[in-house]
C-alpha cells in the first residue's frame, strides 16, 4: 500500500468519522466550537479543531501523521454547502 492509499472506503471513513464525532467529540464541541472545523483521525479518534479544514488538518498532524481524516463542521449537517442565488440576490449583490 502506498503512502496515500487507505484501507478504508470513502463511505467507511464517513460512517466511521461521524460515528466518532457522535459519540465522543460532539458533546464537547458543540456549544463551545461553532462553525468550527473538527478533523477527526478514524484510526486512533484523536481530533483536532480549526477555522477551516485546513488548519484542523495542521492541528492534527501535530499529534502525528494521519491517514484516515474525516472533518466535520461543528453545528452543522455538512462541511461545506454550494449556494445558488436567485435572480434577485443576484441583481441586489451586483451579480448581473
Amino acid at each position: 500500500m502506498s503512502e496515500l492509499e487507505t484501507k478504508y472506503s470513502k463511505e467507511e471513513t464517513a460512517r466511521l468519522g461521524d460515528e466518532i464525532y457522535e459519540k465522543k467529540i460532539r458533546s464537547q464541541v458543540e456549544g463551545k466550537y461553532e462553525n468550527k472545523v473538527v478533523a477527526i483521525d478514524i484510526e486512533t479518534e484523536d481530533y483536532a479543531i480549526g477555522n477551516n479544514a485546513i488548519e484542523a488538518s495542521k492541528e492534527l498532524s501535530k499529534l502525528h501523521t494521519a491517514k484516515n481524516v474525516w472533518f466535520v463542521r461543528v453545528g452543522h449537517r455538512t462541511l461545506y454547502r454550494i449556494a445558488s442565488l436567485n435572480v434577485k440576490e443576484r441583481n441586489d449583490a451586483g451579480y448581473c
